[in-house]
This record gives structure tokens, sequence and C-alpha cells, in this order.
């Protein structure tokens, strides 16, 4: 994780949730290679929770599929996920899932890179714009807060080839109509993942 992310979500923590007594915070893509968001929201009333595809440092709970989270709809207040999404083969359906736990009115910070050199782990599919942030926003039914690009190299020698997009998006109030539909959808993208086995 190169610096200016971290800068990034500090930022972000300190823009949008610093008044927040209590929040329920969970992290994709946690496991510490070389720095992690967990210091930011190590605050009395706040629950951090890190996530990733492997065990190691500073993963809370290990996943079996990028594609699936074990946290039940609608229970989360904030999803930080950064340097992750370039990996994922489709990141689409795992949005949806964060879509999917996220309280009405919580927020995603999402940070992907707009650019730097290919780091397969295990591979690296994608590089993101704030035009593809604003159509994740449409495709989950989330208001797009604020999107930016580092588009100017950072002064940092670790982060200089590397520049991030970075969105904040909310939950909107959801109705019971809106939810109803919203399961019924998941089950149907649940089949069309490769190798589903039910």
């Amino acid at each position: 994780m190169h610096s200016s992310s971290l800068q990034h979500v500090r930022q972000l923590v300190h823009q949008h949730l610093s008044d927040k007594p209590t929040l329920n915070v969970i992290d994709i893509g946690s496991f510490d290679v070389n720095g992690s968001y967990k210091p930011m929201f190590t605050r009395d009333g706040w629950t951090y929770t890190g996530v990733d595809l492997t065990a190691g440092p500073n993963v809370d709970v290990v996943l079996s599929s990028p594609y699936r989270l074990p946290f039940p709809s609608y229970s989360v207040d904030v999803i930080v996920s950064g340097q992750a999404f370039e990996h994922v083969e489709f990141f689409w359906l795992t949005w949806l899932e964060m879509v999917r736990v996220l309280k009405p009115g919580g927020l995603i910070f999402l940070l992907a890179p707009s650019r730097g050199p290919e780091h397969r782990y295990p591979q690296d599919c994608w590089r993101f714009y704030p035009d593809g942030y604003r159509a994740l926003a449409t495709y989950g039914d989330l208001e797009m807060v604020s999107v930016t690009t580092d588009w100017a190299e950072h002064p940092e020698p670790d982060s200089a080839p590397w520049g991030d997009t970075v969105g904040v998006f909310r939950q909107r109030s959801l109705s019971w109509t809106t939810r109803l539909r919203r399961r019924a959808m998941q089950r149907f993208r649940y089949l069309l993942l490769p190798g589903y086995r039910g």
C-alpha cells in the first residue's frame, strides 16, 4: 500500500466520519502487506473488521469467495476497500455484495489505481477512472458523494508511479419493495457466477 492511499483514507475519515460516535467498519482487502487502514478506525465505539481471501496480518475474516461477504444485509456502517478491486476478476459482483451489506445512509470508501505497474496478486485486471465509479454508483443504485483521481504524480517516491481513483458512495433509503427486488436479483447473480455450485 503506497503512502498516498493512506493519506486519502485519513482525509476521508476526517471529512465524513469524525462526528460518528459508533461505527461498524469492514475493510475489504485488509491483508497488511506494507500498511493498513486499521489505525484510522481504532476509536472508542468503532468496530473494525479486516476481510481478505488469505489469512495473515490484519485479517479477521477469511473469505471463501471474493463474491460472498459473510455479513447480514444492511448491517455495516462503513466499507473501506483500497488496492483490492484491480485484483478481482468480476469486481462488479463484489461491488453488489458491498452494496447488499451496507446500511441505508452508510458509506463506501473505494480506492483503486488509475495507473501503476502490473502487480499480479494473483492477477491484476483493472484500472479505474471517475466515470467508472459513476457507473458503479448507478449500477448499485448508490449516491455518488464524491470522486477524484490522482492525475499528478505524488512527491513520495513509493507513490510516484501510482495514481488512485477515490470515491465516496452513500446507500440510499430503501423501501421494502427495493429490498425484496435486490434479494431476488442477488440470488440470480449467484447463479451466474463461474463455477457456482449452489
